[in-house]
């Protein structure tokens, strides 16, 4: 069933005058009918939960397909391993946190990339994603083929976006803390958020995808995008460092796609959000000077362009939505 819940009245107590409220509701709700790709919108300011409405989709509730946005929870999960010392620094190279990894095959120099050259998509070799994402999903041994790709780039240059990074890191998050990403997940960020995380697609030597089609529902989504906001804090509890927050939002690259620059693991735009990307338009944002948290959901079988729909969702969050704040 479709869950639709429109604004609290604390969002019309917060602003200056009724008059503003309903229209700042009308702006949005014109631009939510203009987006017939878009599942569910939720909007947070502090506490409060502004808006929170599924007009399309299976609802706030049911679990949906984060896409890429799998990219940032991986990036989470090391700053836990780091804070445990697990990992003893986002700097230490493959070849010492997870060397079993390396594949006879492996690329010259494939065991100096640094996991921070994966967080921050500068790896180095030859992207799996795009036109080489089939082959690669195809292939027997996807690490072995990630790490055997040649060398576009040199490690922690430009910025490469390649899922084979993001499931590289994610099977050497592993190997470092004898867990699977599942279990770190659940233990890590499920269990103090309390939220499901499902099981989802492991390669074919069991490793947990790293980077793409985990499913959340939207409101556990909506439940990051508050921790990112509060500096790892849910709740009154610390669950990820504030530090590694921070370090998330430094600038490490820029895509050359949509333009946005991107930390570790985290786009970041030049009006000051903080957001993970999934493919199809799925979205975790946080801004944190303005207090706000969002979770958007959209088809995952339609393509989300920057210069298409995913540019309409940017328009969105620093149009109608910023204005909430």
């Amino acid at each position: 069933m479709i869950y639709r819940r429109t604004f609290l009245a604390a969002t019309a107590a917060a602003l200056s005058t009724p008059f503003i409220a309903r229209a700042q509701a009308d702006d949005l709700r014109s631009a939510l009918d203009a987006l017939p790709q878009l599942h569910s919108l939720q909007i947070s300011r502090g506490a409060d939960t502004l808006f929170a409405e599924a007009p399309r989709g299976p609802g706030l509730d049911r679990l949906a397909n984060i896409k890429s946005c799998s990219k940032s929870i991986v990036a989470l999960l090391l700053g836990a391993a780091i804070d445990r010392d697990e990992v003893t620094s986002v700097t230490a190279p493959l070849s010492e946190v997870a060397p079993n990894i390396l594949p006879a095959s492996a690329t010259a120099g494939a065991g100096e990339i640094t996991l921070e050259d994966l967080v921050t998509l500068r790896a180095g070799l030859e992207r799996t994603s795009g036109q080489n994402y089939g082959a690669w999903v195809n292939s027997r041994n996807w690490l072995a083929d990630a790490l055997s790709r040649p060398m576009v780039a040199e490690p922690g240059g430009q910025m490469l976006y390649s899922t084979g990074s993001t499931h590289i890191l994610g099977a050497a998050l592993t190997e470092a803390t004898g867990q699977s990403l599942l279990a770190q997940a659940r233990e890590r960020l499920g269990r103090p958020l309390d939220i499901e995380i499902p099981p989802w697609t492991r390669d074919p030597q069991g490793y947990y995808m790293g980077g793409n089609e985990m499913a959340l529902r939207p409101t556990a989504m909506l439940k990051i995008a508050k921790l990112m906001r509060d500096g790892g804090r849910y709740e009154n509890a610390q669950v990820i460092p504030e530090s590694w927050i921070t370090a998330s939002t430094v600038p490490y690259a820029r895509s050359p796609w949509s333009g946005l620059s991107y930390g570790y693991g985290w786009f970041l735009s030049p009006s000051g959000y903080t957001l993970a990307r999934g493919y199809g338009g799925q979205i975790i944002a946080s801004h944190k000077a303005r207090n706000l948290a969002v979770a958007i959901t959209s088809d995952p079988n339609q393509p989300a362009r920057s210069g298409g729909y995913f540019g309409d969702l940017m328009r969105l969050l620093d149009g109608p939505v910023l204005a909430l704040a």
